[in-house]
């Protein structure tokens, strides 16, 4: 069984930065693939970055440069560095984790896009105040 456990999240200011973890157990399979997501209140999570087990990576556009999605030499901690944070990144984080659907970077891509993960974390809050 899957366990996925996020924490690093907190209260900023705007300007600031925050790195969050995934921290991850049960894994079966070598290839596996994990994703952070948002969601903001009274919206619908989005996918904000994902990473597979060869540290192939793939962001939203409305993310990238600021967010950094990077991972531990044991592969069991995944991480998403946040700079500049603003307030609308203001939102519960979550992880997800699968088995890879694919080997390509596209595919990280489309996993992310469908929020195509079986696990799930209970999820990290980030709120940024002006």
């Amino acid at each position: 069984q899957v366990q996925l456990v996020e924490s690093g999240g907190g209260s900023v200011q705007s300007g600031g930065s925050l790195r969050l973890s995934c921290s991850a157990s049960g894994y079966t399979y070598s290839n596996r693939c994990v994703g952070w997501f948002r969601q903001p209140p009274g919206e619908e999570r989005e996918g904000v970055a994902a990473i597979d087990s060869d540290g192939g990576t793939s962001y939203a556009d409305s993310v990238k440069g600021r967010f950094t999605i990077s991972q531990d030499n044991a592969k069991t901690t995944v991480y998403l560095q946040i700079h500049s944070l603003k307030t609308e990144d203001t939102a519960m984080y979550y992880c997800g984790a699968d088995r890879c659907r694919g080997t390509t970077v596209q595919a990280l891509g489309l996993m992310l896009e469908r929020s195509d993960f079986a696990y799930w974390g209970q999820g990290t809050q980030v709120t940024v105040s002006s």
